[in-house]
């Protein structure tokens, strides 16, 4: 019996020191943010489109704001008045935009101040006194320029206002 329990025990010796001990393959972690969603451009152009309309009368705008420099189009189309469509450009300062609207109406090509109150989905024109100033229509303090009364603007959708603008 001593026999058997010393034969046992060696073989079991044996058996484990034969073993190859295996080390676990290293576990390499993946960036689940590049993963998961690609980073999204938040500098780049925002582009907005708004219509407004009074009785038979539209307005169009497309907008492109760049950082707060703003670019875009504009289309005013009055049904028993000279209509006038053209380039904006300007800037944001707060919630304003302070463009210059250069346009064709009547035949000859005119530039003004136009300012714009932007809120959530909707841009309100400015009302204000103007004078001429090299050439161009400004308005005559920018302090008295009222929001209450002015043109309102909804957005809208950019295919039709861009279809209108041409």
């Amino acid at each position: 019996m001593k026999k058997l329990i010393l034969l046992g025990s060696l073989s079991a010796f044996l058996m484990n020191c034969n073993k190859k001990t295996e080390t676990p393959a290293p576990k390499t972690e993946t960036d689940t943010a590049a993963v998961i969603e690609p980073a999204k451009d938040t500098l780049g152009p925002k582009s907005f489109c708004y219509m407004g309309v009074t009785g038979k009368d539209s307005v169009f705008a497309s907008i492109d704001d760049n950082l707060g420099t703003i670019t875009g189009k504009l289309a005013y189309k009055n049904s028993e008045k000279d209509s006038s469509k053209g380039d904006v450009s300007g800037f944001k300062s707060g919630d304003t935009l302070k463009l210059t609207y250069e346009f064709q109406s009547e035949g000859k090509k005119s530039k003004r101040d136009i300012f714009f109150i932007q809120k959530e989905n909707t841009l309100t024109e400015g009302i204000g006194d103007h004078k001429e100033e090299d050439g161009q229509s400004k308005y005559a303090d920018e302090k008295k320029i009222s929001y209450k009364d002015g043109q309102k603007l909804e957005s809208a959708d950019c295919k039709m206002v861009l279809k209108a603008l041409k």
